[in-house]
């Protein structure tokens, strides 16, 4: 019987899910879903401790559902090594809109429409490169904000 009430509990959440906000401590998935009330730290300890249980996160971060919001590329240890070693030249490029390590990064980052890609960046250049000793971690984080 118990099995039956929380698997009823959890798809009444799962359908209310297009209408929950994330709250920006304890982020997405079951936890944000069957938890609603984030006013307390209490619930909020409980939210995350449901996410933990169910070691949900990643999975609703993947496949943008549990209340998370898909991300649009995947970073990986290569992109994060490129970018690294390429921040002037990158920067350069992105303001130009076009190049040889620009067109690296997109293969890098799997972007399918290049050239929107390219005008993408070059529109947000500022909010990419928001100042002169940017580091890569920010320059990645931007980039897939901006997008």
């Amino acid at each position: 019987m118990k099995k039956i009430l929380v698997s009823l509990a959890a798809i009444v959440a799962l359908s209310s899910s297009l209408a929950a906000n994330v709250n920006n401590q304890t982020g997405c998935g079951l936890g944000s879903l069957i938890i609603k009330d984030d006013s307390t730290a209490v619930m909020l300890a409980l939210q995350a401790t449901t996410n933990g249980t169910f070691g949900n996160q990643t999975f609703g971060i993947t496949s943008g559902t549990l209340n998370c919001k898909k991300t649009q590329f995947v970073m990986n240890k290569q992109t994060e090594e490129f970018v690294a070693s390429n921040m002037d030249q990158l920067a350069k490029e992105i303001a130009r809109g076009e190049g040889e390590a620009l067109d690296t990064l997109a293969e890098l980052l799997e972007v399918s429409d290049k050239a929107a890609f390219f005008v993408s960046l070059q529109e947000n250049y500022n909010k990419i490169y928001t100042s002169q000793d940017a580091k890569m971690a920010d320059v990645l984080d931007n980039i897939s904000t901006t997008l």
